[in-house]
């Protein structure tokens, strides 16, 4: 929740326009809940019927993975792990009530560097709140930069 109002407060700052702002905001708030395992977090950011989809290379052939939202939930709960994904330099775009987030991000399990990559998110304005529709990734474990964000 930190990074949320932090997100927030460094965008009014500079000017940010409102839409971009609670995009933003919406795709924050997924990390958090992530950080935190709050399910029922994600739930409200997450559109029920949207899918996650990742992109690595396994012994030198790319994998790509598919699984709908509500297995990335049930994972959440039954997650032992504390995960932790960072993002920064966001390019956003919005149409109406659609939006994209493109966004590098680096990735931490127990508090040790796991992976880095590129996060795609779609998503839509549903009554007024902006939602998750889908994601898709890449998993990166070589020749990742280091953070801008510095240690977590």
């Amino acid at each position: 929740m930190k990074s949320l109002l932090a997100m927030l407060t460094l965008a009014a700052t500079l000017g940010v326009p409102p839409d971009k702002e609670a995009v933003l905001a919406a795709v924050q708030q997924f990390f958090d809940t992530m950080a935190t395992k709050d399910v029922d977090g994600a739930g409200e950011v997450l559109m029920p019927d949207g899918r996650l989809f990742s992109v690595r290379t396994v012994d030198g052939e790319k994998v790509v993975r598919s699984s709908p939202h509500q297995e990335y939930l049930e994972g959440l709960k039954n997650a032992e792990d504390d995960w932790l994904e960072r993002m920064w330099d966001p390019e956003v775009r919005i149409r109406d009530d659609i939006a994209t987030v493109w966004t590098p991000y680096d990735f931490h399990v127990n508090g040790e560097f796991s992976h880095c990559g590129i996060d795609a998110f779609d998503l839509i304005k549903v009554d007024g709140a902006w939602k998750i529709a889908s994601a898709i990734y890449t998993v990166e474990t070589k020749d990742c930069e280091p953070s801008p964000l510095g240690p977590p």
